[in-house]
């Protein structure tokens, strides 16, 4: 019978993807945001705003819930056809900002400061690439 759809048929990854990718460009896009504000709230602490210091702490914690969170819709992007880099990036992103968050508590700011420039360049990367993907059809 033309025109009936078979319920039982799967979509093609391609479409199967195309929510969980709108997922995790949104995790991508919030995580980049919240990572590009450490260095503001840092240097405004740095200046003399010493009430800073309270919020890029609550940054730090934001940053890392929203890194360990996008793991999961990154993986399952992956899973349903989609790119395998996100996960991956997503991964290497946790591992830095874990090393960030203990080197920050730690004060070992000569570690502290290198290593979030490096993740701020991975969250831009990250968010060019993500929105890149699956453009063209």
């Amino acid at each position: 019978m033309a025109g009936v759809i078979d319920a039982g048929a799967k979509a093609p990854p391609r479409l199967r993807g195309r929510a969980v990718l709108g997922v995790v460009r949104g995790f991508v896009t919030v995580h980049a945001v919240a990572i590009f504000a450490q260095p503001v709230l840092a240097g405004r602490y740095l200046i003399g705003d010493y009430d800073m210091l309270a919020l890029h702490a609550s940054g730090a914690d934001l940053v890392s819930y929203l890194a360990l969170a996008q793991l999961v819709p990154a993986a399952l992007l992956w899973r349903r056809g989609g790119p395998r880099w996100p996960f991956w990036a997503s991964v290497l992103s946790v591992l830095g900002v874990t090393g960030q968050y203990f080197a920050g508590l730690a004060g070992a700011l000569d570690l502290h400061v290198p290593l979030g420039v490096v993740l701020v360049a991975l969250a831009w990367i990250m968010l060019f690439g993500i929105w890149r993907t699956g453009a063209r059809r």
